[in-house]
């Protein structure tokens, strides 16, 4: 099965009881979607493939590309925090601290240009977890991994465009 068919199969089954067809009304793309139910379920490395299946398909070109290049690096980040917790003395993933740092900055960057929130995904929020995430990983010299799993970060999605109050 090719990594297409297999993220397409990833699609069929997170939407299993969660409409996310324009045909529906629901607001999000289907990876959209895609990403954040992985993302939040701790499946990093899902939410990546997910959106990046989108981002390939729309090309440099697309009006998200910046975005969707962000979100990517993002659960990329913490698909390396996650396999080094995992795996601490494992001679790769053991050090996977800093490209966890870079990918952060990077992401942080690629989010910068884009409002509050887009397709209803509170990029606040994400652009904080990336700057607080990377402090906390310069500050220890990247030696202490700031994640865990069971206060593994969750993003916020806000129907209709609108952050709530805090």
């Amino acid at each position: 099965m090719s990594k297409s068919d297999r993220i397409g199969q990833l699609l069929v089954e997170l939407a299993s009881g969660h409409p996310v067809s324009s045909s529906t009304g629901h607001p999000y793309h289907p990876c959209h979607e895609g990403y954040r139910l992985c993302f939040n379920g701790g499946r990093f490395y899902e939410a990546h493939d997910v959106l990046e299946h989108l981002w390939l398909k729309e090309g440099p070109a697309a009006a998200d590309h910046a975005l969707h290049k962000g979100l990517i690096q993002l659960a990329g980040a913490f698909v390396h925090l996650k396999l080094q917790r995992e795996s601490p003395h494992h001679p790769k993933h053991g050090r996977r601290l800093h490209p966890a740092l870079r990918l952060l900055r990077l992401a942080e960057q690629n989010l910068a240009s884009y409002p509050s929130v887009r397709h209803g995904l509170d990029l606040d929020q994400c652009r904080r977890l990336c700057v607080e995430t990377a402090r906390t990983l310069e500050e220890g010299s990247c030696a202490r991994n700031p994640w865990a799993p069971e206060a593994s970060p969750q993003l916020r999605w806000v129907a209709g465009g609108e952050i709530p109050d805090r």
